[in-house]
């Protein structure tokens, strides 16, 4: 695989377009918002993982291309931006049957740091991506327990007057919870796979996170067919 280089942190709509110009050759960190400072995750090689891509170990040398082979991606290839989803930005919990606010509220978890990285391979030609989250839990006025489930969702979409959904997962994060000081977690999504966009396609691709608490149901199972008797 080729390593892509992702644009530079997501602004505002107006430069977004321009950013993502930028040539594909590696990845870099991007902060969404600067709600808390965000401590070590809990599982180390989740954690070491996330380092890796915020660029605090350094990278293993890449294996040069066989003579004669083609390894780098397409010019007009980008890696897209991280956006927080609009209104998927926090996840409040309350008591049963009470709304998760004042002193209802169990528990909010928040995003805080993203980074993304794209390898493009020219075998295929197809994308995959790996998206890092850190983020917190913050205990509310009720209480939280002592383990809590975070929903997220990592989708990659072309944006524009018809948003189109390229590839989309659902993940559930287990995060330990101690006391009123809450609880830290980290994520890598890294199974993701698209098809490389042609042409000016590539500029409208962004890679939305959020947190949506549908991934904690647990999928329908199919219904079979009734033997007839």
């Amino acid at each position: 695989m080729a390593p892509v280089a992702d644009s530079t942190e997501a602004h505002g709509p107006a430069v977004a377009g321009q950013l993502r110009r930028c040539p594909f050759r590696l990845a870099i960190m991007v902060t969404v918002c600067c709600i808390v400072a965000v401590s070590p995750a809990h599982s180390q090689s989740l954690g070491d993982r996330f380092k890796e891509m915020f660029g605090i170990k350094s990278q293993p040398e890449r294996a040069p291309p066989a003579s004669g082979a083609t390894a780098s991606a397409p010019e007009d290839l980008t890696c897209p931006p991280v956006t927080i989803r609009s209104g998927a930005s926090t996840y409040a919990v309350g008591l049963p049957g009470k709304t998760a606010s004042g002193p209802d509220l169990r528990y909010q978890a928040t995003i805080g740091e993203t980074a993304r990285e794209c390898d493009y391979n020219t075998d295929t030609h197809q994308i995959a991506i790996k998206v890092g989250i850190q983020g917190r839990v913050i205990v509310g006025p009720a209480g939280a327990p002592p383990t809590v489930e975070v929903p997220l969702r990592v989708a990659v979409v072309e944006d524009g007057v018809s948003s189109k959904t390229i590839a989309t997962k659902a993940y559930t994060v287990t995060v330990n919870v101690s006391g009123e000081d809450g609880g830290t977690y980290s994520f890598v999504s890294s199974d993701i796979v698209y098809p490389a966009p042609q042409g000016a396609a590539a500029d409208r691709y962004v890679f939305y996170i959020g947190f949506d608490p549908q991934a904690l149901k647990p999928e329908p199972k199919p219904h079979g067919k009734r033997k007839k008797s």
